[in-house]
């Protein structure tokens, strides 16, 4: 299936690993140009650098902290420097640390809400203008299961990713008659360094080892298994696409089941 991505922009968020990574690579795969960001400058020019191996499409990393609105607005400049024009907005961030309520200081949530909330937030106010002058756009939101159903020891991510969906739900009612269509993402358990880090710290807080709490935790999963990375990056690349032209404001779940509500 010809998605109609060749030559569009896209820009991915925290895409040096993980599942920006594979955002990235699946959108270079059906011949989008790209620019990929995150902090580590080494991390990010090694993944470009691998999709560039692997697909022979040319990736500009730039290197920069998402927290800081400065920062957004430079990555902004320098794409529009590079191709003119924005198509695709892909925003993500690293997620909170993880924590009980009692354990978290004020500048954890402070920190939390300008990692998770307010990146979002910067990155589409600064791809809006162009996504509005050449009348079309597409913004998907990685969010996470969380914003549906709370996950145990994150509780920063609980409170705050369901603010990405409100936005998300918002955005799609003010932008649709610009042909600007705003989507959310929530994937679950996905095989990932975060997820690892976050499975290695409940097995050190139940000293319990690693696999008996991978275990405990896929076996919440219907389907028996973590996702693989490609796995959401095949759903976003599509809701990127031409074939996507009547989806908006909808929030979509990539669990493997992992969520049983009805909404």
């Amino acid at each position: 299936m010809d998605l109609g991505l060749k030559n569009k922009v896209a820009l991915v968020a925290a895409s040096s690993k993980g599942l920006g990574k594979a955002i990235a690579w699946s959108l270079a795969q059906e011949g989008t140009k790209l620019v990929i960001c995150a902090r580590d400058k080494k991390i990010l020019e090694k993944a470009a650098d691998d999709i560039l191996l692997k697909t022979g499409v040319t990736v500009f990393p730039l290197a920069l902290d998402l927290t800081d609105q400065g920062q957004i607005q430079w990555l902004i400049e320098e794409t529009m420097d590079l191709f003119g024009k924005v198509d695709i907005l892909i925003t993500n961030a690293g997620g909170p640390p993880t924590g009980h309520f009692e354990d978290l200081q004020e500048v954890d949530w402070k920190q939390a809400f300008q990692l998770t909330l307010m990146s979002t937030v910067r990155l589409i106010k600064a791809v809006i203008p162009g996504m509005k002058k050449q009348k079309w756009g597409r913004i998907i939101n990685l969010a996470s299961v969380s914003a549906k159903q709370p996950i145990p020891d994150l509780l920063l991510s609980n409170v705050i990713r369901p603010g990405v969906i409100g936005l998300t739900k918002s955005l799609s009612q003010e932008l649709a008659g610009d042909n600007i269509l705003v989507n959310a993402v929530c994937p679950g358990y996905f095989i990932t360094d975060r997820v690892k880090s976050i499975v290695e710290e409940k097995a050190n807080k139940a000293k319990q080892k690693y696999d008996k709490v991978m275990k405990e935790l896929t076996a919440q999963i219907p389907l028996g298994r973590m996702g693989n990375p490609e796995e959401l990056a095949d759903l976003v690349c599509f809701l990127a696409s031409e074939k996507a032209g009547y989806i908006t404001g909808s929030v979509f779940q990539v669990d493997g089941g992992f969520i049983k509500g009805l909404l």
